[in-house]
């Protein structure tokens, strides 16, 4: 007898960033030579003050169940941070902490969208949003930007995918995948589209906030537009910014009745985050910060490096990025000159014949592309170059 899974799960396919990384893995426990540029994350440890501050939360006994929506603590460090980074004010009751930045996204998605509402998302994105919207019962509307106007989509393209089902406009800067930043005349122009739309709320997904090169500012919709707070939820996580992936400590902040249907979801779903990397996400956001600039200066530096490597060799283009560990070369000419049909087999090609792993363009919605991880060192980098200019010469 044929037992049929649930049709929305159907309708979605698994993380392509997370199926290109653990290849990468598996092939290297096979004991191949594998120079990874999939991964999404620092190459980094966790600073060691807030490993100690985990240590000391175990010895105290900080073990067991914490509120749904995260510690006083951490509740009360996360409108620090928002008070000393952005100049913004928000009460503990509109914040809440999650296992991780993308479970902050769901928990939104679940609370905001019923089926058949729309949700606009600018291309390139990151890979799991339209997924996760289909998830929910929504459906993506996307806005595609190109690498000549900087992979920044414009307020006139905003306008125009707005519809009478539109429910939630979803933005992310600095970008994975390509790091591209909104700069303050883009929200700005969101802003004036956002006005003539009181039925669009926003998630701003804030994640690589701190990692920003060339010293470009950052801003986000509430800071631009306070008028529109009601409608924006901010997300972020120490993830990125302080190298604890693994550790799993995302939160969103924002209006009180979202928060408050989030925590809902949250209650049914996952619950508290771990008490423990609570604790050492306290540390991180309120204790030396200058384990963020010394990251983010060797990200820069590799950033240098792998943006100018890509562009000298033939039938590569490659955009510098503003912000985040990823750039998103156009490797149209590429492919054509190793008659790849698409980027998949393109990447495809990388792994099989230089073992080298990137991340294909179209899942990110951006046909002909890759996506380069420069979150690793300076030899992983340098030998990937190497192996790819013996190809295409």
């Amino acid at each position: 007898m044929e037992r049929a899974l649930s049709k929305r799960v159907g309708r979605c396919e698994p993380s392509a960033t997370l199926a290109v990384s653990a290849t990468a893995r598996r092939l290297r426990a096979a004991g191949q030579e594998i120079i990874d540029w999939s991964a999404g994350e620092p190459d980094f440890d966790t600073p060691e003050n807030i490993c100690d501050a985990a240590i000391q939360a175990i010895r105290d006994g900080q073990t067991r169940y914490t509120s749904v929506g995260g510690t006083p603590a951490l509740r009360a460090a996360i409108a620090h941070k928002f008070h000393r980074d952005n100049k913004l004010h928000f009460e503990a009751d509109q914040i809440l902490v999650s296992a991780g930045a993308k479970q902050a996204l769901y928990n939104c998605l679940q609370a905001v969208i019923d089926p058949g509402d729309e949700v606009v998302i600018p291309a390139p994105y990151w890979a799991s949003y339209p997924d996760m919207v289909r998830l929910a019962g929504g459906e993506p509307v996307f806005l595609p930007t190109t690498l000549k106007q900087n992979f920044r989509p414009t307020a006139e393209q905003l306008d125009q995918a707005i519809s009478p089902r539109t429910k939630l406009l979803i933005l992310n800067s600095p970008s994975n995948p390509c790091g591209a930043m909104l700069h303050r005349e883009d929200l700005e122009g969101f802003a004036r589209v956002l006005r003539a739309h009181p039925h669009v709320r926003v998630a701003s997904d804030d994640i690589y906030e701190l990692i920003r090169f060339d010293g470009v500012p950052f801003c986000n919709l509430v800071q631009v537009a306070p008028d529109l707070s009601d409608r924006v939820l901010l997300i972020n996580g120490v993830s990125k910014a302080y190298a604890m992936t693994g550790w799993r400590i995302g939160y969103a902040a924002g209006p009180k009745d979202i928060i408050d249907a989030m925590l809902i979801v949250q209650s049914q779903s996952t619950s508290n985050p771990s008490s423990i990397a609570q604790a050492a996400a306290c540390a991180a956001l309120l204790e030396d910060q200058s384990s963020v600039p010394d990251m983010v200066a060797a990200f820069e530096q590799r950033r240098n490096y792998i943006v100018a490597a890509l562009n000298e060799l033939p039938g590569i283009t490659c955009l510098k990025p503003d912000g985040a560990f990823y750039c998103l070369p156009d490797v149209g000419e590429a492919m054509r000159r190793l008659e790849c049909p698409s980027d998949i087999e393109f990447a495809t090609l990388l792994l099989d014949q230089l073992r080298l792993a990137v991340v294909p363009g179209l899942p990110f919605g951006s046909a002909e592309h890759i996506r380069v991880s420069f979150a690793t060192d300076m030899p992983t980098l340098e030998e990937g170059i190497s192996r790819l200019r013996d190809l295409l010469d």
